[in-house]
């Protein structure tokens, strides 16, 4: 049995999968971290780590706590004295590095994540293991750190084996999956730039989601945190674990098409991108095999040369190319305000 428990209000290892990111403003600028912190929570992150590198910074922690309603995680290095500080002042979970702590300070931790009933997240990277080493060892390393922590008699425990690497990070959770009761934290570290981590990232996180592995994930990218959530929801909902937004299919055009697909598609995908609804909408290029291609979507357009055919709710009518995005705007406006 998998152990679970809580982060705050958000449960941890019984089936459900968060979304969290990481604040990249300063902790000690308590408005701007504030501020990131709501717009996570707003795009869909429901736990949030801020830097905890000093005693400042955790000083800073119980303002932000106190003003925000998504639990947030300190992210400590090197030194237990910020992480005491941060759980006095209202921190919900702690993440630390076994690799650059010593003992004693671990034991510092620990001791106050007990008292306080705080959880800790035990991050192990590849990067910062010191040596050469394996998944498998990377995930030994993991459990190793987890019987410490179980000695010193806490065992609200989430862990995490990290690479750069899209293989060495799924060979390593993959490993860990076997030899650990614990929730997983799922990610893969340095992903890189927007673009080329968020494709290391779905290949990696969706991988190990595909396997039954994971219980909270994050994806790490060189860019405005708020797009790592972005990016995470699209991994949870194409790979069929969140089935609750509006789906938009398009065509991938050819010398058919008769209307502008890409724009119209991702016009729709941003206007409708935080609806919380089960919805799928389908752009399509031409009515040559738009509408089969499409079938099982509940409202879409078929491109023709000047006019096309827009069809839902299993009804189909012919309208002008210069109606067709404000018609189809329309009908997707009427679904969602239905809903609400």
């Amino acid at each position: 049995m998998k152990k679970s428990f809580y982060i705050g209000n958000v449960p941890i290892g019984n089936g459900h999968i968060s979304i969290q990111s990481m604040t990249n403003t300063l902790t000690t600028d308590v408005e701007g971290t504030i501020k990131q912190i709501q717009e996570l929570n707003k795009a869909g992150a429901e736990l949030v780590r801020v830097s905890v590198p000093d005693v400042e910074s955790a000083l800073c922690c119980k303002k932000i706590v106190d003003s925000v309603s998504v639990p947030v995680i300190a992210d400590i290095h090197y030194s237990a004295k910020p992480a005491l500080i941060a759980i006095e002042n209202g921190v919900k979970k702690i993440r630390i590095n076994p690799y650059n702590m010593s003992e004693n300070d671990i034991r510092l931790v620990v001791n106050q994540c007990r008292e306080y009933d705080v959880p800790i997240r035990i991050g192990v990277n590849k990067g910062s293991a010191g040596r050469s080493i394996t998944p498998s060892e990377l995930a030994q390393d993991a459990a190793n750190c987890t019987k410490r922590i179980e000695d010193y008699g806490w065992d609200k425990l989430v862990i995490a084996v990290k690479s750069s690497d899209v293989r060495e990070t799924v060979l390593a959770y993959r490993e860990l999956y076997k030899i650990t009761d614990y929730p997983l934290h799922v990610g893969l570290t340095e992903s890189g730039t927007e673009n080329s981590g968020m494709i290391k990232s779905a290949v990696a996180i969706g991988s190990l989601l595909l396997d039954g592995i994971g219980d909270t994930i994050r994806v790490s990218l060189a860019t405005n945190p708020v797009k790592e959530v972005y990016a995470a929801k699209k991994i949870l909902r194409s790979i069929g674990l969140d089935k609750n937004y509006v789906e938009v299919i398009a065509c991938p055009t050819c010398a058919r098409t008769c209307i502008e697909v890409e724009k119209i598609a991702a016009e729709i995908e941003e206007m409708t991108r935080d609806y919380a609804i089960p919805l799928k909408v389908a752009v399509m290029g031409c009515t040559v095999n738009g509408i089969g291609e499409s079938k099982g979507a509940d409202v879409g357009i078929a491109g023709g040369k000047h006019k096309s055919i827009l069809f839902h709710g299993g009804e189909q009518e012919t309208v002008s190319n210069d109606e067709i995005k404000t018609r189809l705007i329309g009908i997707i406006e009427e679904y969602i305000n239905n809903d609400k």
